[in-house]
Order: C-alpha cells, then structure tokens, then sequence
C-alpha cells in the first residue's frame, strides 16, 4: 500500500485567525461550506476545534463513499487535524498570515492506498478528484469570511 496525498490552498481575503476559528465551527460553519460531496453530517461531541468528534459521509466519485467519522486535534503549531476514525485518513489544515488582512489555507490529505493496479489508478486519480471537492470547499470558506 503506498500512501496517497491530496493538497488544495487557496488565499482568502481575510484574517488567518478568523479563517481559523471558521473551519474549527464545526457546530455552525462547517456544514455550511459543504459542496454536495458530503452528507449526513453530525456533530457528535464538541463542535468547535480540539476534542470535536463530528461524522460525514464524503462521495468522491459515483461509486467511492467514504463513511467519516473523524475525531479533531489542534497541534502545538496552530494546525487542525481531523483523524478518521474508520479508516487511515488524515485531513489537516494549515492557516497562515499573508499579507495584511489575508491568509493562505493549505488542506492536506493523506490516507493508506490500495495495492496493486487499483492502488496505481488510486494514487493517480484520487489527489485530483479530492483536490476539486476541497477547491469547492475552500471556495465557500472565502466567500463565508471576505467581506
């Protein structure tokens, strides 16, 4: 199984601590930045930042749904880590300053691939295709924060 990476940034035209504190909502934002990819979604405990535990399924492609249910961390350095629960999946996303009044937010992926030819198909064409449903993302967090 080789390991699979997924990344999308985007610079929002907002504060990184406002930006931050939008993606930690899990109770209220969240959801609402949400492209048609996700369904079922639940907060479960928490729902702002460290110590959430909130549940979506994610459909990736018209055949692939992952059912999520992932716990949440914030590291030492100001990164939220969200950590699923069913499989090997990790999304962390990084805010950083950039500028007066704007931020650069980087989401990672990463998760255990499958072997073989699939596992070749996977590593090829899954970053791309989570990379659009994060673009999506990313898109709805801009909007929701810029003024």
């Amino acid at each position: 199984m080789a390991q699979v990476e997924a990344t999308t940034e985007r610079i929002v035209a907002a504060d990184a601590e406002t930006v931050f504190d939008a993606v930690a909502d899990y109770e209220n934002t969240r959801a609402k930045l949400l492209p048609e990819h996700f369904s079922e979604y639940e907060v479960r405990e928490g729902g702002d930042g460290e110590g959430t535990l909130v549940h979506w399924k994610l459909q990736a492609t018209s055949k692939r749904v992952r059912d999520c249910l992932l716990e949440v961390t914030e590291t030492s350095d100001g990164r939220l880590v969200e950590k699923d629960r069913n499989s090997s999946m990790v999304t962390t996303w990084t805010v950083t300053p950039a500028g007066e009044g704007r931020c650069k937010v980087v989401v990672t992926t990463v998760w255990n691939g499958a072997g073989g030819i699939g596992g070749f198909f996977e590593k090829t064409f899954a970053p791309k295709g989570l990379g659009r449903i994060y673009d999506a993302v990313l898109a709805n967090l801009a909007a929701s924060v810029e003024k």
